[in-house]
């Protein structure tokens, strides 16, 4: 069988912590007198916490000095951080383990690929660690997705070309790095939104081993 490498979002591919994102972003909005919904929270997914901060400012119109800015994004991490010290197992999403254990059985490289910079923290917490070959997160990297940086970096962590790599999105800047890369990009989610995608799933569950063999192969 031929050897890929497989990469990995993790904020709404292997967990959700989209939700505590929400909830502590929501919490920062509500206290500087912004209403922020679940549409809104749409905006944030896969960018960075700075312009995360920053679009949230932009929906109240507001403006604030380097230092506030920075005290705020201190204070979301902290909230944000408390909510995955409670994780375990049970927050991996259905059938993921399935497929990083399909993986690591026929000897594929498997990455992490995220913007987020507690991504080791939330890999130890549900004990997914012992799969991954490489982790590239928002420490190791200084561009966010829809830039390409990530996922070269995991291509390069594993001595893969950008064309022997398969990426698993669920954001739209997420699918348009792995495009960049000219890497094979798999959306996790909604297709409407994922719609430049190579393929689209609404979660694992629709993935069988069968198309995962396929991949290999391919």
């Amino acid at each position: 069988m031929k050897q890929k490498t497989f990469i990995f979002d993790l904020d709404g591919v292997i967990v959700d912590t989209a939700k505590y994102h929400f909830l502590a972003w929501q919490n920062l909005a509500t206290q500087l007198g912004i209403h922020f919904t679940n549409e809104d929270n749409e905006q944030l997914k896969g960018v960075s916490r700075v312009r995360s901060l920053e679009i949230i400012l932009g929906l109240g119109n507001q403006t604030a000095s380097d230092e506030k800015k920075e005290k705020w994004l201190v204070q979301k991490n902290e909230e944000y951080l408390a909510y995955i010290e409670k994780m375990d197992e049970s927050e991996i999403l259905p059938d993921v383990k399935r497929v990083l254990q399909f993986l690591k059985d026929n000897n594929q490289k498997i990455v992490l690929g995220s913007a987020s910079k507690n991504a080791k923290v939330i890999l130890d917490k549900v004990h997914l660690t012992s799969y991954f070959d490489a982790l590239v997160d928002g420490n190791a990297v200084s561009k966010a997705k829809p830039d390409p940086e990530v996922f070269l970096v995991g291509a390069k962590l594993t001595a893969s070309t950008p064309e022997n790599c398969i990426v698993f999105e669920d954001a739209f800047a997420g699918i348009q790095a792995a495009n960049a890369a000219n890497m094979l990009s798999i959306g996790i989610g909604d297709k409407a939104v994922l719609h430049e995608a190579n393929y689209c799933f609404n979660d694992f569950t629709a993935i069988s081993n069968e198309f995962l063999k396929e991949l290999i192969e391919k």
